[in-house]
């Protein structure tokens, strides 16, 4: 679901401005396994994502990635900071600022409103 809807998103307000980056992570029950090519095919074959996809990387624990710690810190989850699953979702302006953070089960379609704000 959220491959086939990030990607809907991003075709509809890429020319607005929208840039959605992916980061692989295999923290979470051991998901992403695969190599970030195998990881990076499988999202663009069945789910024709064009959105860039980046190397996997940690978003918790020592060696998380320093992107991850500054969304973390500009935006707590509920109970704790830590990314609890893969699809955690952050939305940042134009300068930098994490401005919102939606859990990996919430619908990416509830990102839009949001969205189109920082886009304007």
């Amino acid at each position: 679901m959220n491959y086939t809807q990030l990607q809907e998103i991003y075709s509809a307000h890429q020319s607005e401005g929208l840039r959605i980056l992916a980061f692989p992570c295999n923290q979470f029950g051991s998901q992403e396994p695969k190599s970030e090519a195998e990881i990076k095919t499988f999202a663009t074959e069945k789910y024709n994502v064009t959105f860039d996809m980046f190397s996997k990387i940690n978003v918790n624990g020592s060696q998380a990635h320093p992107l991850f710690d500054y969304l973390k810190n500009k935006q707590s989850g509920f109970m704790m900071n830590a990314i609890k699953w893969n699809f955690s979702k952050f939305l940042v302006d134009k300068n930098g600022v994490a401005v919102a953070r939606f859990g990996p089960t919430d619908d990416p379609n509830k990102m839009i409103p949001k969205i189109k704000e920082i886009l304007q």
